[in-house]
């Protein structure tokens, strides 16, 4: 499996009575493979997957299913326990699993290397380890990454440490073969994709997708002054979407732009406040005006 590009952890739309908005939810993942999103990512994080029931995540999964299959796109799917990647068996329009390193028990590097090669054994499909330690409690080396990224039957990580540190620099300074480095902090991927990174799991990308695809297009093409521009721009929007619990201002802004039905989140969140989704807003519109203006200049 090859990742590169963005990616998008797709929010879970609510209705009006509270339920899973399913039709709002296929029509936002054609509207960002549209804009040029590589894939999708299914109950990640972003989705509020602890809230929802194992009918509607079966739902769910079944609509992002059928969406990346007809568009041949690749979709991951958030999975972290064996259970949970066993259950993808015999799911073919999934191509790989969004694995987080094992939260709050802090079981040392060498218990998360075990971990995952326990888990990549028992999947059917590849894994992307999600390595978000500021949520987990759990650090891990360069060393430690290196060794994760040799187990057969995992593809790649998302890297979301909380900006740019030694272990990113090391890694990328010299990537393991066949393995894909995603960032995962949205408002570091662009000096992320500076350092070399394939691209990005980024739960921002539901805004501005086109403008998160040039981003990285311009890397990997070596235009760096335009990937500046944009980077500090789409930093600037992530800021703003991030400015309270993720995916509150993300769904309100949705909400705002008549792309889902409701802002609606379930508890423990609870919905944006006017102020975040109207900043939000306008660092938008100042992300679109400069695309549009290097579209013209070229």
């Amino acid at each position: 499996m090859t990742l590169t590009g963005v990616y998008v952890p797709l929010i879970t739309p609510f209705d009006a009575e509270g339920a899973v908005a399913l039709g709002p939810l296929e029509t936002l993942a054609r509207e960002v493979l549209d804009a040029g999103a590589s894939g999708l990512v299914a109950l990640g994080t972003t989705a509020e997957p602890t809230s929802l029931t194992g009918a509607e995540q079966r739902d769910i999964l079944e609509v992002l299913t059928r969406v990346c299959t007809q568009r041949s796109a690749p979709l991951l799917v958030g999975a972290s326990t064996v259970e949970a990647v066993t259950a993808l068996r015999g799911r073919p329009g999934v191509t790989g699993a969004l694995s987080l390193v094992p939260p709050f028990l802090r079981p040392g590097e060498a218990g998360v290397i075990a971990h995952f090669a326990a888990l990549a054994s028992a999947s059917p499909v590849p894994l992307v380890v999600y390595h978000v330690p500021y949520r987990t409690g759990q650090q891990l080396s360069t060393d430690a990454l290196r060794t994760i990224a040799g187990l057969a039957g995992v593809a790649g990580i998302k890297f979301a440490v909380g900006g740019i540190d030694t272990s990113a620099v090391e890694l990328l300074a010299d990537p393991p073969a066949g393995f894909a480095v995603l960032g995962g902090d949205d408002t570091f991927i662009s000096p992320l994709l500076a350092l070399g990174a394939h691209g990005g799991i980024l739960a921002s990308a539901h805004l501005a997708t086109a403008s998160f695809v040039a981003l990285v297009d311009a890397w990997h093409a070596g235009a760096a002054t335009r990937a500046r521009a944009l980077g500090h721009r789409l930093a600037a929007l992530s800021g703003a979407l991030f400015a309270e619990p993720n995916p509150t201002v993300i769904k309100a802004v949705l909400h705002a732009q008549g792309r889902i039905p409701t802002a609606a989140v379930r508890l423990p969140l609870l919905p944006a406040s006017i102020t975040a989704c109207n900043r939000s807003l306008v660092v938008l519109n100042l992300v679109n005006e400069l695309d549009a203006d290097m579209m013209n200049a070229v």
